[in-house]
């Protein structure tokens, strides 16, 4: 498969206007974020403004319609600003999609425009408190009640959990396996909804994680996604695109924290010269340089295959998201070494990207299950 590396110039022009938002609204604000642990509301009406939560919905949904790469190139360097914002972006694209390529036309008309607008802001809601890796065997069950389902079960590690306004959800309507399993659109004031504490992280402070709890929770059938038993494999078809989403923010947070540490090394001087004249230093930001330039290349022909429907599109995303996310969180922890002490203070801002770039190698599908995917892909060859 050939990619094309040349950028149109209505690209550049978006990737720029992607920078730039970065820049002014997000870079400033990212510490206080991650200090006050809250997610700005307003940040998503403005990046909404510029067709950011609708980065690949069709432009006939009211979306920017771009194409998985090009969206990967956006995610990218809006998360050179804040890795915690971007990626609640990305998972609210993700969701989004799911409706408007999955929904039926009255579904699309309710949701998409006002998601796609920023009025709402969706999660999508898979892992549970007993299957995460194995998404199959998840046990939430959503049961028909005349022209209602009703949802009894819970969901894990959700992001956005009790902050967003709707609710995509996998929920199983029969014991066939992955066969079993429906998808849902839930608001977050239907009746039997409700919400765990904010779970206490590591990283992605200003993004609020909890649990979504479901105990007889009624919903019009109207809001199931698709035909029964299609859940499954609407939530595959959703997490391709969402390794993508979350190596490109790996990409940008580890080109932040590149970018912090050959700074900091031409500032910073020892024995009376700066830390960039030693070759150690040298050798380790060449390093750094190289590993996130690979890491990009395995991210964008991830993107490219989902774009040209490539057979084999879901062992180069796994491949993509696992080489990225491991790569990037080094690169992170590397800048950090190069500040040395004062590398592990907050001032710093590199601490943040350290922590806020580790939980990629476990979301959207651990990165010890996505060399089980990539084996299944090559041995199937």
């Amino acid at each position: 498969m050939r990619m094309q590396f040349q950028l149109t110039e209505d690209l550049t022009m978006i990737q720029d206007m992607a920078a730039q938002f970065a820049k002014t609204e997000l870079a400033p604000h990212a510490e206080r974020w991650d200090r006050e642990k809250a997610l700005d509301r307003s940040v998503f009406t403005k990046a909404a403004d510029l067709g950011f939560l609708g980065i690949y919905i069709p432009e006939e949904d009211g979306g920017t319609g771009l194409t998985r790469l090009a969206s990967a190139m956006v995610f990218e360097q809006l998360a050179a600003g804040d890795v915690s914002h971007t990626a609640m972006m990305t998972i609210h694209n993700m969701a989004t999609w799911m409706i408007s390529r999955f929904g039926d036309a009255t579904l699309k008309s309710r949701y998409v425009p006002k998601l796609v607008a920023g009025e709402l802001i969706a999660s999508y809601c898979l892992t549970e408190p007993g299957a995460g890796s194995d998404a199959a065997s998840l046990s939430t069950k959503a049961v028909r009640d005349g022209d209602d389902y009703v949802l009894n079960g819970s969901k894990q590690f959700i992001s956005g959990a009790g902050w967003s306004d709707v609710y995509v959800v996998m929920a199983r309507t029969s014991d066939d396996g992955a066969k079993g399993v429906s998808c849902f659109v839930i608001d977050k004031d239907a009746p039997g909804l409700s919400f765990g504490p904010n779970e206490r992280k590591m990283g992605w402070h200003a993004q609020p994680t909890a649990q979504v709890i479901f105990e007889d929770c009624r919903i019009p059938a109207a809001n199931r996604v698709g035909a029964e038993g299609d859940g499954f494999k609407f939530a595959m078809a959703g997490l391709d695109g969402g390794r993508i989403n979350i190596g490109a923010c790996s990409l940008g947070g580890a080109s932040a924290a590149l970018k912090l540490a050959t700074d900091y090394a031409k500032e910073r001087k020892q024995f009376g010269k700066a830390i960039a004249d030693f070759q150690n230093t040298q050798f380790r930001l060449a390093d750094m340089a190289t590993e996130l330039e690979a890491s990009r290349l395995m991210i964008y022909r991830g993107a490219d295959a989902i774009d040209n429907k490539a057979p084999n599109a879901g062992m180069y995303c796994a491949m993509g998201k696992r080489f990225a996310t491991d790569l990037c969180s080094k690169i992170a922890n590397d800048a950090l070494q190069v500040h040395g002490g004062y590398g592990y203070l907050a001032d710093y801002q590199v601490e943040r990207i350290v922590r806020d770039l580790r939980v990629h190698q476990i979301l959207e599908g651990t990165n010890d299950i996505m060399r089980v995917i990539i084996s299944r892909g090559m041995l199937r060859q």
